[in-house]
């Protein structure tokens, strides 16, 4: 298990929540999401990992944007959103890839 959330964490930090940004200089181009010490299985684990997407995806979508202008606020929410949608589907696919795989039991006897 642990060495399966050590792959799962290695393949996440390798590749960078990156996010479509047009030269905004209240953002970042890329950032690293660090998953070392958070245990996906408990429910503190999961609080950590979202605070940490949530942290990642300010970085890159900026923060606070919607003070400068309501459109800028608009385009980074959906930055925010397809940021996190991002992390969450390198998660699945990082956490199916360490899982065996099972085939479909129609019935057993």
């Amino acid at each position: 298990m642990k060495i399966g959330l050590a792959v799962c964490a290695a393949v996440l930090a390798a590749s960078p929540a990156l996010a479509a940004t047009a030269a905004n200089p209240f953002s970042a181009d890329t950032a690293v999401l660090d998953l070392s010490g958070i245990n996906f299985a408990s429910v503190d684990g999961q609080k950590r990992l979202a605070i940490r997407m949530d942290d990642v995806a300010n970085k890159v979508c900026g923060q606070g944007m919607s003070t400068i202008h309501l459109a800028l606020g608009a385009q980074a929410r959906g930055c925010r959103a397809d940021v996190i949608a991002d992390i969450r589907a390198r998660v699945a696919v990082a956490t199916a890839a360490r899982e065996p795989a099972r085939g479909t039991q129609l019935a057993a006897r």
